[in-house]
């Protein structure tokens, strides 16, 4: 099964002087779907005003991909356990630091999953252990990635 994700994005100088780096680092991202997000390199690499610090940044957007597959995955395997889910917040985390080659890399994403059941039948710490360990390893995104993630749920 092979599948293809898009995402089109787009960038004007508007005028801006190219040469001397001052130009603004905000664009869009378009998805498939529709969506349109605005995006920005992180202010804590090009400081604002020129990046845009309301923006969406591909730093957080991999944390957030990170968390949101973790969480897709979770969902699944709850509903599919006979538990039901009434919430879930993570509170996720990306470490940013230098490779051996002096190169950034996010290093480390923590994921904190805090998860309310309701119903007759709530999982068991252990249940739950396991099916974030099953989220984790079947998350598309956390298969494709050498940074370590963590998952460090709330019991």
């Amino acid at each position: 099964m092979k599948h293809t994700y898009t995402a089109t994005i787009r960038w004007e100088r508007n005028g801006a002087k190219f040469s001397d780096g001052k130009y603004s680092r905000a664009h869009t991202w378009t998805f498939d779907g529709g969506m349109t997000v605005p995006a920005s390199s992180s202010p804590l690499v090009v400081p604002a005003p020129l990046s845009d610090t309301s923006a969406v940044d591909p730093e957080e957007a991999f944390v957030a991909s990170l968390s949101a597959c973790h969480f897709l995955f979770f969902i699944y395997f709850a509903q599919r356990g006979g538990f039901v889910v009434d919430r879930y917040t993570d509170e996720a985390a990306g470490t940013m630091e230098k490779n051996a080659q002096g190169r950034s890399w996010m290093s480390r994403v923590t994921l904190r999953p805090r998860v309310e059941f309701s119903g007759d039948k709530v999982p068991s710490a252990e249940q739950i252990a396991e099916m974030h360990h099953k989220a984790h390893d079947e998350c598309y995104i956390a298969n494709s990635v050498k940074s370590e993630v963590v998952v460090e749920a709330a019991g």
